[in-house]
């Protein structure tokens, strides 16, 4: 070494860092890709791309290439500058060249090129995959041993190898959907999302619950189910005899038409046209009950408990809802549980879901229990409280307005109080 001009000592140990800061800012690039982006661009035949990916299929092999590369390069180059040091200032050189050479490469071969990287992982990664593809077949048989060493320290050590996954979560999936607000139109931002909640929702969520469930009695005379029909808003109505546990199945309005100006036509011509009820469990996930609705063929179902009760009945428009949001043209429908007073007060139906309320208002109510604000109140209070009662139901105001023998009816909530949010503008 002491043949070699110290002028090419330092070229030497200048390029040195150079290609030490090439492995640092690599390993920082090729670990900082998004995954997604990355396999779309080599699915476009992006060369770069299709490399990275390629690398990145086997992790361990990479970044023993990486560490074998920076280890082996800053090794030498800290030999070199201890033999400059000593040339130049003698022993204490060796000291001198520790201190500089480490701050040479933590700025210049660490800090600067893995930010670098980090803000900029395609610029780095893509291009340099151009020398560590080759030079990973080149390096091959150590790259082996390095990682073969590693494997049998893991075994000695009793730790086991976790393979990784690219698959996300639902949670994790949400993340991302909110991190993309920038480059995803809000509406379809909510759509997203509000598939991801499908399967924390149920049928009981979104159901017509039995008390408000319209229907047609077989038992009432023809002249007034004729009439019933014909001014019904509804497209299918469920039939029954007497009341709605003893059903009899679904009818659609459109089937119907005919009897309306037919003189001769009776309730057994009726029965005929009536399909059979569809019955679903409670309980049932909306993800599941959709899947349900396209097997089946089916726009409606009634929902039964483990005894067979009805409990209410569910339509597809209702699970299509919580993904689009309200689509009905009828502005009497719109928020038909909640009524704006003139001094901006609400009154609102004890019967609306806690779902609902959430939703409308912004509220943060639990819906693991009840699944009505009646059915929380009176789970709240344990009783059927009096008219003029107020409470807080988790910090937010409440005053009973309307009871029944067994239900609260409706609830006043004042919006300008301090704990209560502003209501949600719906599309």
């Amino acid at each position: 070494m002491d043949a070699i001009p110290i002028s090419m000592l330092f070229g030497m140990l200048i390029f040195l860092i150079l290609v030490s800061g090439f492995f640092s800012g690599s390993e920082t690039g090729l670990m900082s890709l998004n995954r997604y982006r990355l396999r779309h661009l080599a699915d476009k035949k992006n060369k770069g791309a299709m490399r990275a990916y390629r690398l990145l299929q086997k992790p361990d092999k990479l970044i023993g290439l990486i560490l074998l590369g920076n280890n082996f390069v800053n090794i030498l180059a800290s030999a070199i500058a201890t033999i400059i040091g000593i040339r130049l200032f003698g022993e204490a050189g060796v000291l001198f060249a520790t201190i500089i050479l480490t701050i040479i490469v933590l700025v210049f071969a660490e800090v600067t090129p893995k930010t670098l990287a980090a803000m900029h992982p395609e610029r780095f990664a893509l291009p340099a995959t151009l020398f560590l593809e080759p030079l990973l077949r080149l390096l091959y048989p150590f790259v082996w041993f390095v990682n073969l060493s590693s494997k049998i320290i893991f075994k000695i050590l009793g730790i086991r190898h976790a393979s990784s996954s690219d698959k996300l979560s639902s949670e994790e999936l949400r993340i991302v959907v909110n991190e993309a607000a920038t480059m995803i139109p809000k509406s379809h931002q909510k759509m997203l999302l509000s598939i991801l909640d499908l399967e924390k929702v149920t049928i009981d969520d979104i159901m017509v619950p039995r008390n408000e469930l319209v229907g047609v009695d077989l038992e009432d005379d023809w002249s007034d189910i004729i009439k019933q029909l014909a001014e019904t808003q509804h497209t299918r109505l469920p039939v029954y005899e007497g009341d709605i546990d003893h059903m009899v199945g679904i009818i659609h309005i459109r089937r119907a038409l005919r009897f309306f100006h037919a003189e001769d036509a009776t309730k057994e011509d009726f029965r005929k046209i009536i399909r059979e009820a569809y019955y679903v469990p409670t309980g049932t996930p909306l993800t599941t009950q959709l899947l349900n609705f396209q097997h089946e063929r089916r726009r409606n179902a009634m929902v039964v408990n483990e005894y067979g009760d009805i409990l209410g009945l569910v339509t597809l428009e209702d699970i299509l809802e919580e993904i689009v949001g309200e689509f009905t043209t009828d502005p009497a429908a719109s928020r038909k549980d909640l009524h704006i007073r003139q001094d901006g007060s609400y009154l609102i139906d004890g019967s609306i879901t806690v779902r609902e309320l959430n939703k409308i208002l912004n509220w943060e109510l639990p819906k693991e229990g009840p699944k009505t604000l009646n059915g929380l109140i009176i789970e709240y209070l344990e009783h059927i409280p009096e008219p003029g009662t107020s409470m807080m139901l988790d910090d937010y105001p409440i005053e009973i307005v309307q009871t029944t023998k067994n239900a609260v009816k409706t609830v006043l909530v004042d919006p300008n109080w301090k704990n209560t949010p502003q209501p949600v503008n719906e599309p």
